[in-house]
């Protein structure tokens, strides 16, 4: 069986040789594809590419570069498309994620309980690094919203960690190119009436000054896209 990860990478040149190490520590006990979709870095870190091949030569890595910069949908969708994996699971680069959590993440599935999987940041009693109470309540409302508009019970929509079979995400038909890639795939899974999971997983999120992205535009962006992928495809 064969686990395809999808890291999309943009600007992590300090991060990103760390993460794959981190990836790769955990045993799985998959064959796995590493699908690393470089969304138009300019900080170096597109020289990291041929030194990480040479440093694992035995690892199957598929790497994409994007001309320019397009957001994390667009990677997304290109590292779907090139996932020949039983199982996909989206990674990011940034370390706020920690591979230790993939057995309980690919436990549902592999026993035959679930479709999809969400790892939560919201429950569990897994280390989470204390931060901004604001991004905290966004994240809820967001979820909260999200629920109310797909009939779910998810703690944690936003949430990096989600793991697909194989079918889910060929049946899959999405649009976003930037951080509304979350609520679509919720929105769009939910419509699909899979069997989704939630398990716990530990959080140690950054502070903007080491290099955090997303802000309180992407949380009105977001609320958007949630009623736009409700009704519209």
């Amino acid at each position: 069986m064969l686990l395809s990860i999808v890291i999309p990478v943009f600007n992590e040149v300090k991060t990103l040789e760390a993460i794959i190490e981190r990836v790769l520590s955990i045993d799985v006990r998959l064959d796995r594809q590493i699908i690393l979709v470089d969304d138009g870095s300019t900080d170096g870190t597109r020289e990291l590419y041929p030194k990480i091949q040479a440093r694992w030569p035995g690892q199957r890595f598929d790497i994409r570069l994007q001309e320019r910069n397009q957001g994390k949908g667009a990677a997304l969708r290109e590292g779907f498309r090139l996932a020949q994996g039983d199982i996909v699971l989206i990674q990011d680069a940034d370390l706020e994620y920690d591979p230790a959590d993939y057995p309980a993440l690919l436990e549902p599935i592999l026993e035959g309980k679930a479709d999809v999987v969400f790892g939560s940041r919201f429950v569990g009693s897994k280390a989470h690094r204390v931060l901004y109470f604001w991004h905290y309540i966004g994240n809820r409302f967001l979820t909260l919203f999200s629920n109310m508009m797909t009939n779910l019970n998810l703690t944690d929509m936003e949430t990096c960690y989600k793991v697909f079979r194989r079918e889910v995400v060929a049946g899959l038909s999405l649009r976003s190119n930037r951080f509304t890639i979350e609520p679509e795939l919720t929105a769009k899974i939910a419509r699909g009436r899979w069997r989704i999971y939630e398990v716990g997983i530990s959080y140690s999120g950054r502070t903007y000054a080491e290099g955090k992205k997303i802000g309180w535009r992407d949380a009105v962006t977001a609320m958007v896209a949630i009623v736009r992928f409700r009704f519209f495809n």
